[in-house]
């Protein structure tokens, strides 16, 4: 069984998230409202309508919290390990349906409700592509930890 380090996790963090973005990227472009989420937040921090958010500051924000997100999942996989006494690979499947719901969950609750300029009908495939990319994030994240780790 691997376990990360803190230093070791720190490092790492980013660098998953990053990795895991560029995945998610692929995702989100195949996806009808798949680019909304970056300009719903860029909306958001902006107080404009969601489809004139400035694209530079989505971007920004998209892989800020991509790599941001990537400390997290780290460090749940590191918390999983830690209390539960597990191996990575059962670290990874715990830890990414937690991120997978943190990550749904934190979008429909906090920015979505939040952003102005959209129709009520975009806000279900809004969502709905929302949680495809961000398991695709998570799948990828999971895969960069395991090869990480060696596992």
């Amino acid at each position: 069984m691997t376990t990360l380090s803190l230093l070791a996790g720190l490092a790492l963090g980013p660098v998953v998230g990053l990795v895991a973005t560029l995945a998610m990227d692929v995702a989100m472009a195949r996806l009808p409202e798949g680019e909304t989420a970056p300009k719903v937040a860029a909306g958001v921090l902006t107080d404009t309508p969601v489809d004139d958010a400035p694209a530079r500051l989505a971007t920004w924000v998209h892989y800020v919290a991509g790599a941001g997100s990537g400390l997290l999942f780290v460090a749940l996989v590191s918390a999983v390990q830690a209390a539960l006494g597990v191996g990575t690979a059962v670290a990874l499947v715990v830890a990414g349906h937690a991120m997978v719901a943190l990550m749904v969950g934190f979008f429909a609750l906090v920015p979505l409700p939040r952003a102005s300029g959209l129709p009520r009908q975009r806000l279900g495939p809004i969502r709905r592509d929302w949680a495809v990319s961000a398991a695709t994030y998570v799948l990828a994240a999971a895969v960069a930890v395991a090869v990480a780790t060696g596992y």
